[in-house]
């Protein structure tokens, strides 16, 4: 071969060099997405470990934390600021919606999912009024808890149809005033007009009112009746 033609084969070689060397290397997080971190808090053991147990076996969800009731929830929140918030709602030393307000009060994009046996009316409304995103019953099948984090996670709201007509009922019912919740309270400990009147310190005619009025807006003939109608929608705790 003469130098002529060993110059231009060298040439040829050269030029195809760039080829190669113009491909990017593949960018870091490419092969990897960034898992939902999660937060978990309830106060019953059981219920804590299985849940952390079924979000570590997801690719793309890891638990960054386990409460063991309100306070702790929100405090394990300030250190770790978890992508998503799994909560229950009736916890000791500070309740769900406590534990909500709190949060939410430190950054109102916080992200928050009530996982509760509780489907009365007003624990949804109060839960959503004071910002959760989501609001899901302990016996939903499992995937569609997944799918709730991770749709909570996307930034929608995950509340099921049967839960949310019961909110919209609550939200277009008549409500009961913090008195007649108060009247409520002590009628469910049994006691007596008079003594409901003497407590309050209100005169035992306005406490017939107001139990008229509680009777009226709940639909009941009965304090019996109206107890286990305010207990069953989540107005009062017994």
């Amino acid at each position: 071969m003469t130098s002529k033609k060993k110059t231009a084969a060298s040439s040829k070689k050269s030029a195809k060099k760039p080829k190669s060397a113009a491909k990017k290397p593949p960018k870091v997080g490419d092969t990897k997405k960034t898992r939902i971190r999660v937060l978990i808090s309830d106060d019953h053991s059981v219920v804590r470990e299985g849940l952390a147990s079924l979000i570590r076996r997801k690719a793309d969800m890891t638990v960054i934390g386990e409460a063991v009731n309100g306070r702790e929830a929100v405090e394990l929140w300030k250190q770790h600021r978890p992508d998503i918030t799994l909560l229950d709602l009736r916890m000791p030393e500070l309740d769900g919606v406590g534990a909500i307000k709190e949060i939410r009060g430190l950054d109102g994009k916080a992200r928050i999912v009530v996982l509760t046996t509780f489907d009365g009316d007003e624990d949804i409304y109060r839960a959503i009024q004071a910002g959760a995103k989501g609001y899901l019953l302990k016996d939903v099948p499992r995937e569609a808890l997944m799918d709730c984090i991770r749709r909570v996670h996307a930034g929608d709201t995950c509340v099921p149809v049967h839960l949310a007509a019961k909110l919209a009922q609550r939200v277009s019912g008549e409500t009961l005033s913090e008195r007649e919740i108060d009247v409520l309270k002590l009628m469910a400990q049994g006691k007596s007009n008079k003594e409901i009147g003497s407590a309050l310190f209100i005169s035992e005619g306005t406490v017939k009112s107001h139990v008229k009025s509680i009777f009226a807006k709940l639909n009941v003939i009965s304090r019996t009746e109206a107890v286990a109608n305010a207990t069953r929608r989540g107005l009062i705790q017994l």
